[in-house]
């Protein structure tokens, strides 16, 4: 028994001293791990320091203490980190480890000189904990170039290393100065969560509340934008996207990656120390892609390095050029900002709806105050509408003390293809009575050069006729108060044959009258839609021949309406007014009978047309031969019958 005892003694001390004697050697490999991490850093030009590293075999719990780091190939960088804890750490082979938690405390990473107005940037993290962690023992090489895309990717590729359950930070605090003066700013994070991150992927992330506080620099004044945003969520994200985007490889990928699914954010609340109030009820994108071969964002980026403090125009040229192509290289399928309202102390406007959707761009449920009175607009859209087409405009106008020649003011029918106004009611400077819009609506198409060889406009819309307005003193005196007008327009000339027609263009006056035109022209040259010179263009519209024109108006109170006005000045009843204008109508077109009987068989409709109210006046006009648009133009400006005699006239008048 003895002999028993002491073997389990002598067992006991050695199996002690070798558990001891492991726990040194663990204790050793993990900070002999952590100073090779340190030293890579080191060799690579950059500076990097560590405090106090126990590492407790039991636990598996490695702690390291002080961290600073700056990286050599970016000095304006600095990383200073108070402790990192990690427990269950585990090799997993000869290059990765894992934990079932990492603890970071005193997480901070200021950047210093960013970009050309040498601003500032940090971050700050009191706390952040990941849980189930997997990531490599060393980064791999940080970049030798100081370009800020190769920085990075470089970032993006750690962070796509690594793997982890959830990652929570109580808070998470952004500063920054823009360099420039007034215009510095911080927002604060609280409690945040990222579930799942794998392969650069995040299936959700989420924050809280946001806090913002940003000087904003106004001419002549400085001011404070403070507020706070509820409920910051992003829902599938993927990094590998944008490290795809920024590595020169991949500039002839035109596949369209997947940023991110959806971004929701709100409600929002948003003060400034002048007064005014933005309140949002929330925020969503959904479904935010990007095309590498034209998103480019190693570009940019080379580019914002090298541009000047105070950039010169061409700078400003080549910089709206690159953010046309951000635009041209993202996708986006959703992005929708609900119940904005906009106040003062004074009083407040609201908006329910801006939106973009499959190109269209619209602001919905407009409810605003003006100084002659309250606005109302249920609908504005601008479709198939292109930021990048515009980015490109503005970066072909952007010349100071320039005025846009024709061609660059013509790109306006590129960025968009039509405009559409629904459901306004909008107070009148001088009338009580609103404007009311149901629609106006204007689109465009088939674009010859720069200028669109197709287009309709419809105006369906009630305006209070204007007291201030000599011209409409006749409608107010007669008891028209409102003028009701309905038009459809529609234009298109075919390239093939060098068709145009102008048909039907109808214009409804509501109760005075309606009217109908159409409009034929012949030899349409295709140079008239490309030249931007007048000079040429009138060379061009030399060749275009006038065609068919047919016009058709029906009376709904417009003749009694001139009636009244005549017998008003002559001071006469209204028979012997409507006798006495049928009587002038019929002598003008004896007058006209010598030199165009045709003419004159127009001017009978006329008559007839005048004599009995409620009718409805034809006229046809069909070209005898050839006629130049231009010589008819110029003849109609000096001799309106002899023009007339260049036509077979048809006209009637009928019920």
């Amino acid at each position: 028994m003895k002999r028993i005892l002491i073997g389990l003694i002598v067992a006991a001390v050695l199996g002690a001293g070798g558990w001891f004697g492991f726990n040194l050697y663990a204790k050793h490999r993990a900070i002999s791990e952590v100073e090779t991490a340190f030293e890579q850093i080191r060799s690579n030009g950059g500076k990097a320091s560590h405090g106090k590293v126990e590492f407790d075999l039991m636990s598996r719990t490695l702690t390291i203490e002080d961290i600073a780091v700056t990286p050599g190939s970016q000095p304006q960088a600095q990383i200073k980190i108070a402790g990192i804890k990690g427990t269950g750490v585990r090799q997993i082979d000869d290059s990765r480890f894992s934990a079932d938690s990492i603890d970071i405390t005193g997480f901070d990473v200021a950047l210093d000189q960013v970009g050309p107005p040498k601003g500032k940037a940090s971050y700050k993290i009191p706390q952040l904990t990941m849980r189930d962690y997997a990531g490599p023992f060393h980064s791999g090489a940080a970049p030798a170039s100081g370009s800020l895309a190769d920085l990075y990717r470089y970032m993006l590729g750690q962070y796509a290393s690594v793997a982890a359950s959830s990652l929570t930070a109580p808070t998470l605090t952004m500063s920054f100065d823009s360099g420039r003066g007034p215009g510095g700013g911080e927002i604060t994070y609280s409690g945040l969560t990222i579930q799942n991150l794998k392969h650069g992927k995040i299936d959700a992330m989420k924050a809280d509340r946001a806090t913002i506080s940003v000087d904003v620099n106004q001419p002549g004044k400085q001011d404070k934008l403070t507020g706070e945003v509820s409920n910051v969520i992003v829902n599938d994200f993927d990094v590998t996207a944008i490290i795809a985007a920024l590595d020169p490889k991949t500039s002839s990928d035109e596949t369209y990656h997947r940023v991110y699914r959806q971004i929701l954010a709100g409600p929002y609340a948003l003060k400034t120390a002048q007064g005014l109030r933005i309140d949002i009820d929330g925020f969503v994108m959904e479904d935010i892609d990007v095309q590498p071969s034209k998103f480019r964002l190693a570009e940019r980026f080379d580019a914002l390095q090298a541009q000047s403090a105070v950039p010169t125009p061409a700078e400003t040229r080549d910089v709206l050029e690159r953010i046309a192509g951000i635009y041209e290289g993202v996708r986006i399928g959703k992005a929708e900002v609900s119940k904005i309202s906009i106040g003062t102390p004074q009083e407040t406007g609201k908006v329910n709806t801006i939106r973009y959707r499959e190109g269209e761009f619209a602001i919905e449920g407009v409810d605003t105050p003006t100084p002659q009175g309250q606005f109302k607009m249920e609908r504005f859209a601008l479709k198939s509408f292109s930021m990048a087409k515009l980015m490109r405009l503005g970066a072909g106008v952007s010349n100071p003390g320039q005025a846009p020649s024709p061609e660059q003011m013509l790109g306006l029918f590129r960025v968009f293809e039509g405009a559409e106004i629904k459901g306004v009611v909008a107070p009148h400077n001088t009338a009580r009575q609103p404007i009311t819009i149901d629609t106006i609506s204007l689109n465009w198409g088939q674009l010859v050069g720069s200028i669109p060889s197709k287009a309709s406009l419809v105006v369906k819309m009630v305006t209070p006729t204007d007291p201030a307005n000599p011209a409409l003193q006749p409608l107010i005196v007669a008891g028209v108060d409102k003028l009701a007008i309905d038009l459809d327009l529609g234009a298109a000339c075919t390239e093939a044959s060098g068709a145009f027609a102008l048909a039907p263009a109808t214009l409804d006056l509501g109760n005075l009258a309606k009217a109908q035109v159409s409009v034929a022209l012949a030899k349409v040259p295709r140079d008239l839609f490309t030249t931007t010179d007048p000079l040429e263009a009138m060379g061009q519209l030399a060749q275009v021949e006038t065609g068919a024109i047919e016009l058709s108006l029906r009376d709904r109170g417009v003749v009694d309406l001139v009636v009244a006005q005549f017998a008003r000045v002559q001071n006469v009843s209204r028979d012997a007014a409507r006798s006495a204008l049928v009587a002038m109508i019929r002598a003008q077109g004896e007058k006209i009978a010598a030199s165009n009987l045709d003419a004159k068989a127009a001017v009978d409709a006329l008559a007839g047309f005048v004599e009995a109210s409620g009718q409805t006046l034809t006229i046809k006009l069909t070209p005898l031969g050839k006629l130049p648009v231009l010589q008819l133009m110029d003849v109609l400006d000096n001799e309106p019958i002899i023009a007339l005699a260049q036509f077979r006239i048809e006209a009637s008048t009928g019920l």
